[in-house]
């Protein structure tokens, strides 16, 4: 799943990619869209590594969509936005230097999610009437009229700029508007790209609407503490009293805006942290894995990871029963290692 980027010229969306991927922007992909995965840091894992003295350490990875700047003019946007549709989250950037106002930055791009969806909507809204216009079974009719209540409900809410999000419908309703992938149904976190010399990053929430979660940062100057060592970034952060931002907090506040978790699996030649929707069963975590898991699930091993920290090793937690055998419709937790027994 992807976490698209997205935002006006200018407003630091490119110097954001760089700063979580570690991959600077390339030009020759400025009109298509570039991505690149970011490595979610994982302090579980290092200790992890030294309980099971592991050969490999594989974090968890987010793959981030760098996507072509907006106009401000919103000539073109609707166009420029379809890449992001296949997208699980996105991420309205903002700008917060130079005289600018986010707040107006940010309601000016969600009127261009709006226009962008109802374009969709009022297409399809056109093509289901003129179907209603001709003969159908009994059983089509119903299925065209209900669809077209429903989008002429999603259509009520954009055009009042109340767009309605996968909370607001119900499961027959969602099943008629997920084929159109609408960006306002899609999770949402603002990155507000502050100025160098900004002090107070707690205020720009307040300023923004409060249904949205908010991480502000000055983006250019995190990239160029980003590429120095640690000394040196140390030594010019004391000096100047700036920077510092964490990039591990943005990644971990993306993954859970995006509905996703993790899990963990543990051994001496690996120690791994794995990405699944949040709520998932044992199975979709086998499977997540490897599909042959999956196929041949028998059942799930856990673990907790602070119990296993706590005790030292998985013989205590055996000793203190303390290692569960699950089924397959167990729901998976974020602290979990997981040990799949399966045929095959």
């Amino acid at each position: 799943m992807q976490i698209g980027l997205v935002g006006y010229q200018g407003c630091g969306k490119s110097t954001l990619f760089h700063w979580l991927t570690g991959v600077a922007p390339d030009p020759a992909l400025s009109h298509s869209g570039q991505s690149a995965m970011a490595a979610l840091p994982d302090p579980r894992l290092e200790e992890l590594r030294k309980l099971y003295d592991a050969k490999k350490v594989s974090p968890a990875a987010l793959e981030i969509l760098d996507t072509p700047g907006l106009n401000r003019s919103h000539q073109g946007n609707a166009a420029k936005l379809a890449v992001l549709r296949d997208v699980g989250c996105l991420v309205l950037v903002v700008p917060a230097f130079g005289g600018a106002d986010p707040a107006a930055e940010l309601q000016s791009f969600r009127e261009d999610l709006i226009l962008a969806d109802l374009e969709i909507v009022t297409g399809r809204i056109e093509r289901v009437q003129e179907a209603l216009r001709k003969p159908r079974a009994k059983q089509d009719r119903e299925t065209f009229e209900e669809e077209l209540a429903v989008l002429e409900r999603v259509k009520e809410g954009l055009e009042a700029g109340r767009p309605l999000t996968e909370a607001d419908m119900q499961p027959h309703e969602l099943r008629h508007t997920r084929a159109f992938r609408l960006l306002n149904e899609k999770p949402q976190l603002v990155v507000v790209n502050t100025a160098d010399d900004e002090s107070d990053f707690g205020r720009f929430a307040a300023m923004l609407p409060a249904e949205l979660p908010v991480f502000a940062a000055p983006l250019s100057l995190e990239v160029e503490l980003a590429a120095m060592n640690p000394e040196e970034r140390a030594a010019f952060q004391a000096e100047l009293g700036v920077g510092g931002a964490d990039r591990g907090q943005l990644l971990w506040m993306l993954l859970r805006v995006s509905g996703r978790q993790t899990f963990l699996t543990a051994g001496p030649k690996e120690v791994r942290a794995w990405l699944v929707r949040r709520g998932a069963t044992a199975v979709e975590a086998a499977e997540a894995i490897h599909t042959d898991l999956a196929k041949g699930f028998i059942r799930a091993e856990v673990m907790n990871y602070h119990d296993l920290i706590r005790l030292g090793s998985e013989r205590e937690l055996k000793a203190h029963n303390l290692v569960r055998h699950e089924h397959k419709d167990y729901v998976v937790h974020e602290d979990d290692i997981l040990l799949i027994r399966f045929s095959g």
